[in-house]
C-alpha cells in the first residue's frame, strides 16, 4: 500500500534510501516531497543527480542506459525522472518495472508524476509499490483545510487562532500555491508566535481568484455556499453579470444535453469532458433530473434579459436563487 503522508515524513529520517520512488499528487506536495526527498540523499552522500524529463517522444531506453552507467566523481546516484502526466505508457512501464525488479546498487530512482488518479494507478505502480515506495499527496478536503494550514504554519514556529485560520482558508479558497505563498509572507511580516484574526485580516491579501469558472464548477458540485461567495466576489470586483450568464447558459446547456443523452458515455466523448469535469456533470445528473436542468436554463435565460434591461427585475438577487438551485435542487422552489 502506498504511504500515508505522515509514514512518508517519517521515511525520510531513515538512514537509506529505497531503490525507487513515485511521488504523485498536488504539485505543489509534490515538488515540496522531491526537494525534501533530495536533501536526504545529499545527507546520505548521494553526491550526483541526474535529471531526466519525459516528453512526448521520449526514448524509454535513456532510462536503462542511466541506470547502467558507471560515475567517476559518486559513488551514490540519484536519477530524478519527471513524468507530468503520470502515464508511462506501455514502454515506460516495462522499463520502470524493469529498473524496480532489479535496481543496480547504490542507484535511487525518484519519479515524480503531477497529475494522478485511480485511473492512473495500474500494474506498473503497484509492483513499483512492491518493491520501492509510493506516496500519493493529495490536497486537503475542505473539512481538513484548517488542519493543513495550522501544520504549515507550526512549520514556521507559527500559531493562529481558529477564527484566524479560517480567515486564511477562506481567503485562499482552497488554491494550496496562495496559501503556502500567504504563509511564506507571514513569516516575514509577523515572525515567530501567534496571530489572532484582526492580525491575519491585515497581513493576509485576497487571494481568492473569484472567476465565472470557479463559480459554475462549485454550483454543479453541490458547493452552494462556496458558489455563492464566489458570486457576491465577482459582484464586488465589478464583473458584468451579461458575460456571467453566457458562461452559466453555456454549462446548463451543456448539463440539459447530458441529461437528454441515451448513452451518457457516448455524450460525454463528444462532448471532451476531462475525467474531473465529466464526474462534476454526473454527480449533478444524479441530484435531479432532466426538467430540473430545462427549469434553470429558461431561469439564465431570463435573467439574462434583465441583465441586459429587457425585463424587469433584480438580475444579482435572481443569479443567487440560481446557483443555490443548481448547487441544490432543493432549493428549486426559489425559482417559482
Amino acid at each position: 500500500m502506498p504511504l500515508s503522508q505522515g509514514q512518508w515524513q517519517k521515511s525520510l529520517t531513515a538512514d537509506h534510501l529505497a531503490p525507487v520512488y513515485l511521488l504523485a499528487g498536488e504539485e505543489l506536495l509534490v515538488l515540496e516531497a522531491a526537494d525534501a526527498l533530495r536533501a536526504q540523499a545529499k545527507k546520505l552522500g548521494y553526491s550526483e543527480r541526474e535529471v531526466i524529463d519525459v516528453g512526448q517522444h521520449f526514448d524509454w531506453d535513456d532510462l536503462a542506459r542511466s541506470a547502467a552507467g558507471m560515475s567517476l566523481f559518486a559513488t551514490r546516484r540519484l536519477i530524478d525522472l519527471r513524468l507530468p502526466t503520470g502515464r508511462p505508457g506501455t514502454e515506460g512501464a516495462k522499463a520502470i518495472n524493469a529498473f524496480s525488479a532489479d535496481p543496480p546498487p547504490d542507484v535511487t530512482l525518484l519519479i515524480t508524476a503531477m497529475e494522478w488518479s485511480n485511473k492512473h494507478d495500474g500494474a506498473w505502480s503497484k509492483k513499483l509499490d512492491a518493491s520501492g515506495t509510493m506516496v500519493v499527496f493529495n490536497a486537503p478536503r475542505p473539512n481538513e483545510w484548517g488542519a493543513w494550514i495550522g501544520a504549515r504554519l507550526a512549520s514556521h514556529k507559527l500559531t493562529a487562532t481558529p477564527d484566524a485560520i479560517a480567515l486564511l482558508a477562506e481567503r485562499v479558497e482552497g488554491n494550496l500555491l496562495a496559501a503556502a505563498q500567504e504563509i511564506d509572507k507571514l513569516v516575514v511580516l509577523h515572525g515567530e508566535g501567534r496571530i489572532d484574526a484582526a492580525e491575519m485580516e491585515t497581513l493576509v491579501a485576497d487571494s481568492a481568484r473569484y472567476d465565472a469558472f470557479k463559480l459554475t464548477d462549485a454550483a454543479f458540485v453541490g458547493d452552494g455556499a462556496r458558489a455563492l461567495r464566489i458570486l457576491a466576489g465577482l459582484r464586488a470586483e465589478g464583473d458584468e453579470l451579461i458575460a456571467l450568464m453566457g458562461w452559466l447558459v453555456n454549462q446548463l446547456q451543456l448539463a440539459l444535453r447530458l441529461a437528454n443523452a441515451n448513452d451518457l458515455a457516448a455524450q460525454v466523448r463528444i462532448e471532451h469532458l476531462w475525467p474531473a469535469r465529466e464526474q462534476l456533470f454526473r454527480k449533478a445528473l444524479r441530484r435531479a433530473p432532466r426538467e430540473h436542468w430545462l427549469q434553470c436554463l429558461a431561469r439564465a435565460s431570463r435573467i439574462d434579459r434583465m441583465a441586459k434591461g429587457r425585463e424587469f427585475g433584480n438580475p444579482w438577487q435572481e443569479a443567487e436563487r440560481l446557483i443555490a438551485a443548481i448547487a441544490e435542487p432543493r432549493a428549486a422552489a426559489a425559482l417559482a
